[in-house]
């Protein structure tokens, strides 16, 4: 197959990327702008950052950023392309664990396994906010806005599509 071909290109890059997504397709979000940004050079930091956005604000599954990707890189085709590439893998390799899991045993290594989980993917998700945060506008006005909606978020119970409204307002008015 040519490597040169957008499609083969996004098939090979989410279907790797998904076996080593450990928490899904948020968790891999500094990779996929490694890939789309810097290696690539599908999309740029904004597009990129607009992307995430896209993806968070809409109902569905994280997932959405890899679809939105394979758009930027191929339209439709490209879409479903990085979707298939990206959910197939992993699909298959959890059937065929969680089918190996089900026997009953005496093992311990499942149960550490998911516990040496938790701080990867903890870590993957702070690796990925650092990315997004670098990518936005460094202005001092982008900078309180974003420590504001970050101590709002953690100290209260509004939902947190409320406050991407309000900064995409705040965007669309030109204020960030």
């Amino acid at each position: 197959m040519n490597s040169d071909n957008p499609i083969w290109a996004l098939i090979s890059t989410f279907g790797l990327m998904s076996l080593f997504a450990v928490g899904g397709a948020a968790a891999a979000v500094p990779e996929m702008h490694r890939i789309a940004v810097d290696v690539h050079h599908w999309m740029t930091d904004k597009q990129f950052a607009d992307a995430f956005a896209i993806s968070q604000l809409s109902p569905g599954p994280n997932v959405l950023i890899v679809t939105l990707i394979g758009y930027a890189v191929a339209g439709i085709p490209g879409a479903l392309a990085a979707t298939l590439a990206m959910c197939l893998p992993t699909a298959l390799l959890a059937y065929y664990v969680s089918r190996l899991l089900n026997h009953p045993s005496q093992s311990r290594w499942p149960a550490m396994i998911q516990a040496a989980l938790v701080p990867l993917s903890i870590g993957l998700m702070a690796a990925s906010a650092l990315i997004l945060a670098r990518s936005t506008s460094h202005t001092v006005i982008a900078a309180l806005l974003m420590a504001a909606v970050a101590v709002l978020a953690s100290v209260s119970r509004v939902n947190p599509l409320w406050l991407l409204l309000a900064g995409g307002i705040l965007g669309f008015a030109g204020v960030v």
